[in-house]
Order: structure tokens, then C-alpha cells, then sequence
């Protein structure tokens, strides 16, 4: 679908260059912001093994709570080095900026015992289980 739309942009605006990949820049600025914060999930009988990709970002911009059994990452990048000549002239830019989040619901951790590290642009974050269990059933019972 955003192939057929780039497309009809590029086909309208004309051959010019300028022009001719307007809506492929478009549509790409959109896909980066959407694959922010990749994540992997390994569950394991004794925690929940999380491995996030935040490349460029220092550590201190990152962010890490639990609550409620939600675990809560952000991360900014709040500027990079600007990559335009002498006139301020850049041809590209292909690097994004700003604030990324996700949330994750991991139910049934002990909190204290919330462990991370950052290294090579890679979150890891473990997370023990509880050994106890909340029942995960909502029958009520009527009298």
C-alpha cells in the first residue's frame, strides 16, 4: 500500500529529483520511528529475559520502571552531530531524534530483585519471577 501511494506522490510531483523520492523519505521516517525500541522477550521457570536495541542512545538517557506488573522503558536522544556543509546544505538525513517508549505487561516479579545492563547499544533486563501466582480466573461466584 505505501509502495502504490509513494508512487502515485512520485508519478504527480514528476521526474525532477527533488521531487522523485518525497514520499519514499516520507513513508521510511515513519517506519523508523515504528521499529524504535526493538525488543526480544525470553521467558524462563525463573525470570523474564528482556533484550532492548537503543543504539546512539547514552545511558543516561534511558529510563527503566516496574509498576502494577508493567515494565516501563523510555529512552531520548535529544540531538546528534549535524552532518551539513559550510552552508548549511545536507543532501540526507537518515538518523532520527526525539523520545521512544514501550510498555510490557510481566506479571508476578519481584521488584527488588529488577536487574539491568547497557552494553554495545543493548538493554538487558532481567526480571525474577515470583513463585507465587495470582489466579488468572475471573469467575465470580453467584449465590
Amino acid at each position: 500500500m505505501s509502495n502504490e501511494l509513494t508512487n502515485r506522490i512520485n508519478n504527480w510531483m514528476g521526474q525532477d529529483d527533488f521531487f522523485s523520492n518525497l514520499g519514499h523519505s516520507f513513508f521510511e521516517g515513519a517506519k523508523s520511528f515504528n521499529q524504535a525500541l526493538k525488543t526480544d522477550i525470553k521467558e524462563t521457570d525463573n525470570a523474564f529475559d528482556v533484550k532492548v536495541d537503543v543504539p546512539g542512545i547514552n545511558k543516561e538517557d534511558i529510563s527503566l520502571s516496574y509498576d502494577n506488573g508493567i515494565l516501563s522503558i523510555s529512552a531520548k536522544r535529544d540531538s546528534f552531530e549535524d552532518e551539513s556543509d559550510k552552508d548549511g546544505n545536507i543532501i540526507t538525513s537518515e538518523r532520527s531524534y526525539g523520545s521512544y517508549s514501550r510498555q510490557y505487561r510481566l506479571p508476578n516479579i519481584i521488584k527488588d530483585q529488577i536487574s539491568a545492563k547497557y552494553t554495545d547499544g543493548v538493554l538487558e533486563i532481567t526480571l525474577p519471577k515470583s513463585k507465587k501466582t495470582s489466579s488468572s480466573e475471573n469467575q465470580i461466584k453467584i449465590d
